[in-house]
């Protein structure tokens, strides 16, 4: 009798420190897992991705303030009108995800957009509106081969995610501009036909 219990004893002494073996390397796995998952910051191509995106989107909210004030044509203001209210939003996505990953994004526009926004400032009328679409056109077709390129080779499914949500958006703004961009070249062509007669 005393041997049984013995042998229960030395049974359930042997199971608990089993138990508690597993449970401890559980822990230190689920540990090891949460820590990584705080601290891995994106590669340095997803980094520079969601810099470039910061800027560009800057960048096309203050081009587009812009054509509200200086262009005149109807379309163009419009335009402009949706190039802040888009390019807001996702700015602000982008800036939560940034500060989620430890990530610091630039402040303002890079050196060439500021030079750009800064040529379209000193235009108004249909030279503006000729000058912002052409613009639109060549930054929209980059900002979706630079986003697309985002979205399948990312390394971060955080930041490739973000980049597939906003390719729909972007892919509409080209074609935004494409209907709009030869509506304003027709318009100036067409008026100075006129004045030529």
């Amino acid at each position: 009798m005393t041997k049984m219990l013995y042998r229960s004893l030395i049974g359930l002494t042997a199971a608990g420190f089993l138990t508690l073996a597993v449970a401890q390397q559980g822990a230190n796995s689920m540990g090891a897992g949460t820590t990584s998952g705080n601290s891995a910051k994106p590669s340095m191509s997803d980094q520079r991705f969601m810099k470039d995106a910061a800027q560009g989107g800057m960048a096309e909210v203050e081009l587009g303030k812009l054509a509200m004030q200086n262009g005149s044509s109807d379309d163009v203001k419009k335009f402009g009108q949706r190039m802040v209210d888009d390019h807001s939003k996702a700015n602000d996505k982008l800036k939560e995800l940034a500060s989620s990953k430890g990530i610091t994004l630039p402040q303002e526009p890079n050196a060439k957009q500021k030079a750009t926004k800064n040529q379209l400032s000193k235009l108004s009328g249909e030279q503006f509106d000729k000058a912002y679409m052409k613009d639109m056109l060549k930054d929209h077709k980059q900002d979706i081969a630079e986003f697309q390129s985002e979205s399948n080779t990312g390394h971060d499914p955080d930041v490739k995610n973000f980049a597939t949500e906003t390719l729909p958006t972007l892919r509409d703004h080209l074609k935004d501009a494409q209907s709009i961009a030869p509506k304003v070249l027709q318009a100036r062509s067409s008026m100075q036909s006129t004045s030529s007669q």
